[in-house]
């Protein structure tokens, strides 16, 4: 590994392979985005295959984005220390391996295990991803390097769903829902081969620190609060789960302690004190797990009673998801030209949108009598897919913008990490409402049908509640105006 490097300020001293590069790059985010995507329409084959019980099925996506979440910090600082090259490396083999064994699972509990491995190596690939096209492209080219990252993401969500029915459907030598995280495996290691050889070697900064501290009670307090919800139902929700959530807040209470004392010393800090200090930061991080908390519940919820309530085959249940993932790719083609223009406006309207389509989806649910039509879902997931491209559009660049610029970075992680926390919140929650109520109309003896379509409508609530609370709070955000070179503050137009 070559351990000189610099940072691009044109096209003449940028290194040759950039573009290849970014190839290799795009690839390994590809993988890691289809692969949230592609679960969804294999958890009735993993609850059929596995004997998986209710709360297992919620783990089994659970345990993937709250492992994400929890390593997308400490491992993007990692990723400064020792080099992000040799990080993201490590990363795509991790998670190449970690696919692997959750292809091979033998039981639920090993696939759960798996999760967690492959949330994890893709926390540790993820952040190092962009932190390289941003310093191997000159300022010309990042625009249209970054550009891709965008178009890359929107395709991950239009294929997985398609992809994953097709491949089990296929039942490819007998392996059923296996191939979803087999197939990744040549991707891997084409990307291990091809990144060793074309990506650029950014060096590490051994002097930098991490707070093992505080990652340790973040980590606590998350697993603390998601634990009780996601197992609560099954044990009869007894004192012990209680005192777990009243554990959390505990936990919170040390870790923001505990960060106002590494501030205090100017010792290194997984959040910067002054982010938690921020309270148009910390409304920020509330609405973007809110926003966070609402997909991949309910794609959950429509995936389990199409496929197990109507006879769905994975594939008509990828095909049913396709307008909503249509949806956002339509907005990300267009999006980038209004740059920082209309950021809360397209927030607001975002999550809007996302109440409108939600409600006609639980509306539909409601309604269904002994068919399920494709056609019904259509308007009203390509609605809901427009709303989350435009509002996560916005998202991001609202919330940063009240952060001064000496904390952007870590900023910005943090907002990751809560995205992700938000989407493992939102399983918890939904699927106590689901599980809870088909267990109950089985009981009474209403046929899979009636019980999964009344089931699910109650549950989608949660998500039509989670985005009116966005709207609400949006106007409540404020906006600090970039300064340009340190003369007067520049407005960004605001809708």
């Amino acid at each position: 590994m070559t351990a000189a490097f610099h940072v691009p300020h044109s096209k003449a001293d940028a290194d040759p392979r950039r573009w290849v590069a970014l190839i290799v790059l795009l690839l390994a985010s590809f993988m890691n985005l289809i692969d949230v995507t592609i679960v969804n329409v294999a958890l009735p084959s993993l609850e059929r295959d596995l004997g998986a019980g209710p709360n297992e099925i919620e783990w089994v996506i659970a345990a993937y984005v709250l492992s994400f979440a929890l390593g997308l910090l400490p491992f993007g600082r990692l990723g400064d220390v020792v080099g992000r090259t040799r990080m993201f490396l490590v990363g795509v083999a991790a998670f190449t391996a970690a696919s692997a064994f959750c292809g091979l699972a033998p039981s639920i509990e090993w696939l759960i295990f798996a999760r967690v491995l492959q949330g994890l190596a893709g926390a540790v690939m993820t952040p190092q991803v962009l932190a390289i096209a941003q310093v191997t492209f000159p300022p010309e080219e990042k625009g249209q390097a970054f550009s891709l990252f965008g178009l890359s993401a929107s395709l991950a969500a239009v294929t997985g769903p398609l992809v994953g029915g097709v491949l089990i459907g296929a039942d490819i030598g007998g392996l059923d829902w296996r191939p979803i995280f087999l197939v990744n495996i040549p991707f891997g290691v084409l990307a291990v081969v091809a990144g060793w050889y074309l990506i650029p070697r950014t060096p590490g900064h051994p002097d930098l620190k991490n707070d093992f501290v505080g990652i340790g009670l973040f980590g606590a307090a998350t697993v603390a609060l998601v634990f009780p919800i996601i197992e609560g139902r099954a044990y009869g929700w007894p004192a012990w789960a209680f005192g777990l959530i009243g554990l959390s807040l505990v936990l919170v209470a040390l870790f923001v302690l505990w960060e106002r004392r590494r501030a205090a010393a100017g010792a290194p800090q997984l959040l910067n004190y002054s982010l938690i200090t921020n309270p148009n930061y910390l409304l920020g991080l509330l609405v973007t797990t809110l926003f966070a908390s609402g997909v991949p519940a309910m794609f959950m919820v429509i995936s389990l009673s199409l496929q197990q309530g109507y006879g769905f085959t994975p594939l008509q249940s990828g095909l049913i998801n396709t307008p909503f993932s249509v949806g956002v790719m339509v907005v990300s083609l267009f999006i980038g030209r209004l740059g920082q223009r209309y950021l809360r406006t397209r927030l607001g309207l975002g999550a809007a949108l996302l109440v409108l389509g939600i409600s006609w989806v639980d509306s539909v649910f409601a309604n269904l009598g002994e068919t399920a039509e494709h056609l019904t879902f259509l308007p009203p997931l390509f609605i809901a897919g427009l709303g989350l491209g435009l509002g996560f559009s916005g998202l991001f660049q609202t919330v940063l913008s009240g952060v001064p610029p000496r904390d952007a970075g870590a900023g910005s992680g943090a907002l990751q990490a809560f995205q992700q926390i938000g989407g493992a919140i939102g399983v918890a929650i939904v699927g106590e409402i689901f599980f809870s109520l088909l267990a109950a109309h089985l009981a009474a003896g209403l046929p899979p049908k009636a019980a999964y379509a009344t089931a699910a409508a109650p549950a989608i609530i949660y998500q039509i509640v989670a985005f009116s609370l966005v709207v609400i709070l949006v106007p409540f955000l404020r906006i600090r105006p970039p300064v340009a070179g340190g003369g007067r503050p520049v407005v960004p137009a605001e809708g």
